[in-house]
């Protein structure tokens, strides 16, 4: 895993970089939080690809879990993907009104989630 920081307007903001997972777990988010905090991000940046497809099925509940973290550490987070592979009603609901938010973004680029 590589952590790139991107400097905006002032803000600190960690791109995540990974040829594998990074978050499996409820666990695997928290120390992503507690390692980009520790080397100043403000802003987490994490690729689809690099995060369990059980985060996509909100039965699983760890979309929820996780985003309830970076809510509570106050730390805002774009996953960037394309999302329209998921027929799910529930899901692209969640991903709407998670896009409505300030804290959390699922958009498809780079540069949709450093703006």
């Amino acid at each position: 895993m590589n952590i790139k920081i991107h400097q905006i307007n002032g803000t600190s903001i960690a791109e995540v970089i990974s040829e594998v997972l990074i978050i499996t777990s409820l666990q695997d988010a928290l120390d992503l939080i507690g390692n980009c905090s520790y080397q100043g991000a403000e802003k987490i940046i994490v690729y689809k690809q690099n995060i369990t497809p059980d985060f996509f099925d909100l039965k699983t509940k760890l979309a929820g879990e996780v985003l309830q973290k970076f809510s509570n550490y106050r730390m805002q987070l774009a996953i960037v993907g394309n999302f329209s592979q998921y027929s799910s009603n529930s899901l692209q609901s969640f991903i709407y009104e998670s896009n409505k938010g300030s804290l959390v973004k699922f958009v498809s680029t780079l540069e949709e989630a450093l703006s």
